[in-house]
């Protein structure tokens, strides 16, 4: 084996993390959100999208240097959490100070939203037809397979469920498109919560870089 590669574990592939690609999605869409719904020069629509940014930006960043440094990885990943909070937090702000309503997160509509972006529900309607029904039923249909098999509408990073949410966004009222990014980064936030608890274990198990280096030197003298 390569003494690199020994010593540097494979490192920076965020673009295959789901936490990346959700946290993706709510910082276009808030790009979107605020572009309709926040006045261009104020300091609230800086501040989101910068907050949607960082949360991109320091999970990409933590993944590059875990080759190096777990530590980093872990701390980097906490500071992507914390940005998507702040940003969790714009947007109750928002809805409340329009007097918009914050839909319940065990609301039929929640569930229904949060099972598409998943990917748990057939392809169907757009996302804000389904997220503006009101909670007059709590079916919901099983998974189907077959629609995932069809990448002709995916881009690089956003499978099927993600591309309907931010298309959705383009037209959608202030109250759905503001739970719609709701969900989404609770969805990031949640996501990268588990890649957290991941990392922290495969820290405590099998050390970091420094641990490394030092067996690799004390194997090679």
């Amino acid at each position: 084996m390569d003494q690199a590669c020994e010593l540097i574990l494979p490192h920076g592939g965020f673009r295959k993390l789901r936490s990346f690609a959700v946290a993706l999605a709510a910082y276009d869409g808030t790009v979107l959100f605020c572009d309709r719904f926040v006045q261009k020069r104020s300091r609230t629509h800086d501040q989101m999208v910068q907050a949607a940014r960082s949360g991109v930006q320091n999970i990409a960043e933590g993944s590059l240097a875990s080759g190096t440094s777990k530590k980093t990885e872990l701390k980097l990943t906490g500071v992507a959490r914390a940005s998507l909070g702040e940003l969790i937090r714009d947007y109750e702000d928002y809805l409340r100070q329009n007097r918009l309503e914050i839909w319940d997160k065990d609301s039929a509509r929640v569930r229904t939203m949060r099972a598409r972006l998943a990917g748990k529900l057939k392809r169907g309607k757009a996302l804000s037809d389904q997220s503006d029904r009101s909670d007059r039923s709590d079916r919901s249909d099983r998974s189907d397979r077959s629609d995932r098999s069809d990448r002709s509408d995916r881009s690089e990073f956003f499978d099927e469920p993600l591309l309907s949410a931010l298309q959705a966004l383009r037209s959608a009222s202030a109250e759905v498109s503001a739970n719609i990014l709701l969900c989404l980064t609770h969805q990031a936030s949640y996501l990268l919560k588990r890649q957290m608890d991941r990392l922290a274990s495969d820290f405590a198990e099998n050390g970091g870089f420094t641990e490394r280096l030092y067996h690799y030197r004390k194997e090679h003298r």
